[in-house]
């Protein structure tokens, strides 16, 4: 972790450019640092154009360098759409995104570096080519990869516009009430547990959508149709633990029961609806609910239809 404090003559500076210029971290990569929440300011967190002030106390937590070859590997991964541009793809639960410690093979980068060879946009860096969001591990379905940088600048501009409609399937604990309802609560890294996310005052506005598709009261829970303005990390997730219904599978934001047996959050991404990054077009990309999950439903419906 680096520890820097403003002295005299260093205030008035956009704090991505002074984090840069006082450390051997890239400015792009101090920006995606502040987004992912691993930069804080007097322990608050902040926006790439905070500017400094004399005494500033700044703390940046910065991933430990993978000192790996990422290579290809000919990993089956449903292709929802490819052109010269972009590749959609229905991420399968349990697959991390890109290499990290712990998982250094076998994600989802190295599956499209097979299918798209060298046609990947740089900008991610070297352990995330293309990468222009993020699912958890856990959560399955759309993703969006820039095949190069003109598409990834652009993508990521729309996804910061919030013009990328997102929209999920969740599955929670308990009858919710609501036919309909918005959560609107700031999210920022836990203090108690810098692996975890928390619903914080001080934290980044965080904004989530939810329509009841079917309640099952028998097994008291909900199946939810989720739509997010914003893309903070484990957002559908701390959003739906803070209002009391966690999503089933879930062990990080919930201790509740789980007597289907389910490994991790009952979460997939349905769909993206997006303008091509080149050609202006408008898409609408959906992926179908993984086995598991629609063995699931099955199984609540059919309990609902049981006379006791």
């Amino acid at each position: 972790m680096e520890l820097l404090k403003v002295k005299e003559g260093e205030e008035n500076s956009r704090i991505d450019a002074y984090i840069s210029s006082k450390t051997d971290i890239s400015r792009v990569t101090v920006q995606r640092l502040i987004k992912e929440g691993n930069v804080l300011v007097n322990n608050k967190e902040v926006k790439a154009s905070y500017k400094t002030k004399i005494d500033d106390e700044i703390s940046v937590e910065e991933e430990k360098p993978i000192e790996v070859e990422i290579k290809a590997q000919n990993i089956p991964i449903p292709i929802l759409y490819e052109d010269n541009d972009i590749i959609v793809v229905n991420k399968p639960k349990g697959m991390v995104v890109h290499p990290a410690n712990g998982n250094l093979d076998g994600t989802l980068v190295n599956a499209v570096m097979a299918i798209c060879k060298d046609s990947l946009s740089g900008i991610g860096g070297e352990i995330r080519p293309g990468i222009v969001h993020r699912l958890d591990k856990d959560t399955s379905g759309v993703i969006i990869v820039a095949k190069n940088d003109k598409a990834h600048i652009n993508l990521s501009e729309q996804i910061k516009n919030h013009q990328v409609e997102k929209t999920y399937i969740a599955l929670v604990r308990g009858v919710v009430k609501e036919n309909q309802a918005t959560i609107d609560m700031p999210i920022s890294r836990s203090t108690k547990d810098r692996k975890k996310m928390a619903v914080n005052k001080n934290g980044k506005r965080a904004i989530t959508h939810f329509i009841v598709l079917k309640r099952f009261p028998k097994d008291n829970c909900t199946l939810l149709q989720v739509k997010i303005e914003t893309g903070r990390t484990h957002q559908i997730r701390v959003h739906m633990a803070e209002i009391g219904h966690p999503l089933i599978g879930d062990t990080v934001y919930s201790s509740g029961k789980n007597p289907w047996g389910i490994e991790g959050q009952c979460l997939h991404a349905k769909s993206l609806k997006f303008k091509h990054p080149i050609t202006e077009k408008e898409m609408y990309i959906e992926a179908p609910l993984p086995e598991y999950f629609l063995n699931l439903i099955n199984k609540l419906e059919e309990n609902e239809k049981m006379i006791i």
